[in-house]
C-alpha cells in the first residue's frame, strides 16, 4: 500500500478547510490517503499591514521551504497570494475549478457600501480593496484589519466596525455562515478582485513521481488555468506585488476571454481601466496530468494565448500611465 500524501498548509481555518477540500479530491482520484501538515508562513506571524509586506510571498514562502525540504509532497495555496515568479524546481500542477471571485462586503443591516454614511468604519487590509472601497465611497473610513475571518466578522457584529470587505469564495469554503449578518455581493465589472481570486494553486517538486502528477493534472480545470493565466500575466507585465492595488478578472464563455483591468491610485482618487475580448481557437484539448497548460488539437495553445493577452492589458496600462500609480514588485 502506497504511503499517504502529505499536503502541506497554514493553519488558518480557512487554509485548513481549503486544503482538506482539496486532499478529500486527491484521495479520489489518486486512491491515497492525504494528511494535512500545517506550516506556519511569515505572513501567519508578521502582523504589519499587508501594504507593509507588499508582495514578498509571505503567505507562501515558508510552505515552499518545506516543500522543497522534502517535509511536504505538495502544497495548496490562495492563488491570490502567490507572486507571480514561480521558483525553480516548483510547479503549479493543478488549478482547480475557481469558485465565486466576487468581493462582498459585510454590514450588521445590509446598507449597500455606497451608502453608509460619513465617518463608518470599513475594515481591509488590501491596499486595493482600499482604493475600490475609497471610490466606491469617500465619506467612509478605512481602517487597516488583519486577523481570521471569524474575527472580522465579529468585529463587525460587535459594532467596532460597520463593515468589512472579504471573499466570497472564502466565506463559502467556510460554511457561509455570517451569523445574522448581510453579505452585499460586488460586481466584478466595476469591483475587479485580486488576481487569481476565488482559485486554488496546488504546488508540487517539478520531480515528484509521475502518478502524483497524473492525479494532480485530473484536478486542474482548463477554463480556470486560462482564466488565471491571463489575470496573473497582467500583474507581472505591470511589475506589481500580488497586494497592489490593481484589479483584474478574465472570464471564458463559448470560447471568447475577456480580461477587465483597473489599477487604482491608493486613495482611490484616480484608476486607469483597460477592457479587452479575445476569441481563443475553438476545440483546445488538455493532456491529463500536464498540470501547466493544454496544447490545441489544431497547434494552438490557449495558455500561452492568454498569457499573450494579459501581457498586452498591461502594456496598454503603462501606455495609459498605470506606471505613476503602482507600487514596484518587492519579490527578491
Amino acid at each position: 500500500m502506497s504511503a499517504p500524501l502529505r499536503l502541506g498548509t497554514r493553519r488558518s481555518a480557512l487554509a485548513l478547510a481549503q486544503s482538506q477540500q482539496l486532499a478529500d479530491a486527491l484521495t479520489r482520484t489518486s486512491g491515497r490517503e492525504v494528511l494535512l501538515v500545517p506550516i506556519v508562513s511569515e505572513g501567519d506571524v508578521n502582523r504589519a499591514s499587508l501594504s507593509q509586506l507588499g508582495g514578498r510571498g509571505v503567505f507562501a514562502n515558508g510552505l515552499r521551504e518545506a516543500l522543497a525540504a522534502g517535509e511536504c509532497d505538495l502544497l495548496v495555496h490562495s492563488l491570490k497570494d502567490l507572486p507571480t515568479a514561480q521558483p525553480d524546481g516548483l510547479v503549479i500542477a493543478a488549478t482547480p475549478a475557481r469558485e465565486d471571485a466576487r468581493d462582498v462586503v459585510i454590514t450588521r443591516d445590509g446598507t449597500p457600501l455606497s451608502e453608509l454614511p460619513q465617518g463608518s468604519v470599513v475594515g481591509t487590509g488590501s491596499p486595493r480593496r482600499i482604493a475600490q472601497v475609497l471610490r466606491r465611497n469617500h465619506r467612509v473610513q478605512v481602517r487597516d484589519l488583519r486577523g481570521n475571518v471569524d474575527s472580522r466578522l465579529s468585529r463587525v457584529r460587535d459594532g467596532d466596525l460597520d463593515a468589512v470587505v472579504l471573499a466570497a469564495a472564502g466565506l463559502s469554503r467556510l460554511g457561509g455562515d455570517l451569523g445574522g449578518l448581510v453579505a452585499e455581493p460586488l460586481g466584478l465589472d466595476e469591483w475587479p478582485t485580486a488576481p487569481g481570486q476565488g482559485s486554488l494553486a496546488v504546488e508540487t517538486r517539478t520531480d515528484a513521481a509521475s502518478d502524483l502528477l497524473e492525479a494532480l493534472g485530473r484536478l486542474d480545470d482548463l477554463p480556470t488555468r486560462i482564466e488565471i493565466t491571463a489575470e496573473r500575466a497582467v500583474l507581472a507585465t505591470l511589475d506589481a506585488g500580488c497586494h497592489a492595488p490593481v484589479g483584474a478578472h478574465a472570464s471564458l464563455s463559448d470560447g471568447d476571454l475577456r480580461i477587465r483591468a483597473l489599477v487604482y491610485a491608493l486613495d482611490g482618487a484616480h484608476r486607469i481601466g483597460m477592457d479587452r475580448t479575445v476569441r481563443l481557437e475553438p476545440g483546445y484539448a488538455r493532456t491529463a496530468g500536464s498540470g501547466d497548460g493544454a496544447i490545441a488539437a489544431d497547434g494552438a495553445d490557449p495558455i500561452a494565448r492568454a498569457a499573450r493577452t494579459g501581457e498586452d492589458v498591461a502594456h496598454r496600462l503603462l501606455e495609459r500611465g498605470a506606471a505613476d500609480l503602482v507600487p514596484r514588485e518587492s519579490t527578491p
